[in-house]
């Protein structure tokens, strides 16, 4: 509803931002792509987004979020329980890291796979 109208391109930008960082409220990539890829594949084809190009982003970030936070993949809390890097600076550098992975994925990558023509 909040994004019709909107070019394809810029709704599914928004879609896979917030799909990303939705993962801060998740303590499972299983529980949240089971949760959440369904509804935002599906908003993405609504919004008018060719199949694949709906599909990978969504895809690719569904396992990029894993180091945004110490709970964030199975063997995060095991890094974790080591003790080496308290909470606030794993999410102070994980999210650092989740801007640069979305900057990549989000920003270069819709461009290379044009050109490889995956849509």
């Amino acid at each position: 509803m909040y994004l019709a109208g909107w070019p394809w391109g810029a709704a599914l930008a928004a879609l896979a931002l917030v799909y990303f960082y939705v993962h801060y409220l998740f303590a499972s990539m299983t529980a949240q792509v089971t949760a959440l890829y369904p509804a935002f594949f599906a908003a993405a084809l609504a919004a008018g987004a060719p199949p694949m190009m709906a599909a990978l982003p969504l895809a690719y970030l569904s396992s990029l979020n894993a180091g945004m936070t110490h709970y964030g993949t199975g063997s995060a809390p095991i890094f974790f329980g080591a003790g080496y890097v308290p909470p606030g600076a794993w999410w102070k550098i994980g999210f650092r890291i989740s801007l640069v992975n979305a900057a990549i994925w989000l920003g270069v990558g819709p461009l290379w796979w044009k050109a490889i023509g995956l849509w």
